[in-house]
């Protein structure tokens, strides 16, 4: 047991108008981890059944650890079904029930937690109470805790969120969500106060904010830093969030400066939106390749 990265989460199936594509947050960014030469492991749950087998094979084909995605007999493999619009973005029907709603803990899991030194989790694995109450007990055992909000509606109530941002070390937000989550406490001009309430109020020392075509930004040890982004030929954006989150963790471990980590996350998140699907197989020097 030697993973220094663990994502904890929803698998499943993406149900989309090009075809069915693996898919969940947690995944997503353990994939790209992955290809980024880290050393991910995934805590979910599929069903016994025809989709939750070919889940195991499509992630055993991609190289990734499956050892702590469990097995349900009862509830199926998890499935979304999307939606994508004119602009290229995407809405989702999280069908329930899911496989991955009734994640449990263990001693394996538990101790898959303690070693690892980061934790990823969003908020959508905390729509049922089972797999909420793990996800909890794991963050009680976690080092630093990486919180991909992810909100989807109508899987989220601000006390859940609010008990969530408790935990976080390391906050990614989208700019609507940011906008969404501070409008609870009153009314902002910028970015920036938006931030700095969420920093203050919650202790997090390590937020990212992303804005779609317009880039990102990071926000680090008091220190604010801005990427316009990359402009590609976009074939969807499935995943391009959890790219991004996951090249900024590759870069956090591999101590780049934050100007460096931020346009890298920019180049991989542009990267996947000119593929189909969250999980492509990609030459890492595309990522290298992009230009403005």
């Amino acid at each position: 047991m030697n993973h220094g990265i663990v994502c904890y989460g929803e698998i499943l199936w993406d149900l989309l108008p090009s075809g069915p594509q693996p898919g969940g947050a947690p995944m997503n960014v353990a994939y790209q981890l992955h290809r980024l030469g880290k050393s991910p492991a995934m805590i979910s749950r599929i069903g016994k059944d025809e989709r939750g087998d070919e889940l195991m094979k499509v992630l055993q084909n991609k190289g990734l650890n499956t050892k702590y995605i469990q097995i349900d007999e009862a509830v199926p493999t998890g499935i979304v079904k999307a939606t994508q619009h004119p602009n290229g973005d995407m809405s989702y029907d999280i069908v329930s029930p899911s496989a991955w709603d009734h994640i449990v803990a263990d001693d394996t899991t538990e101790a898959l937690v303690k070693q690892a030194e980061y934790f990823v989790f969003g908020s959508l694995s905390a729509r049922h109470a089972t797999s909420r109450n793990t996800l909890f007990q794991l963050l009680e055992l976690a080092h630093t805790k990486v919180l991909d909000i992810n909100l989807r509606t109508p899987h989220f109530s601000r006390s859940l969120i609010e008990s969530l941002l408790q935990y976080a070390d390391i906050l990614k937000l989208n700019i609507d969500e940011l906008e969404l989550v501070t409008s609870w406490y009153g009314s902002y001009n910028n970015t920036a106060d938006r931030v700095s309430l969420l920093q203050d109020k919650f202790g997090i020392r390590h937020m990212i904010v992303t804005m779609g075509a317009n880039g990102a930004q990071l926000h680090l040890n008091g220190q604010s830093y801005t990427h316009p982004g990359y402009k590609v030929p976009v074939t969807d954006t499935v995943g391009s969030g959890d790219a991004f989150l996951a090249a900024i963790i590759s870069k956090t471990i591999d101590k780049a400066a934050p100007e460096a980590m931020l346009d890298f996350a920019n180049r991989l998140a542009a990267t996947i939106t000119t593929y189909k699907g969250a999980m492509p197989d990609y030459d890492i020097k595309e990522v290298d390749s992009i230009s403005h």
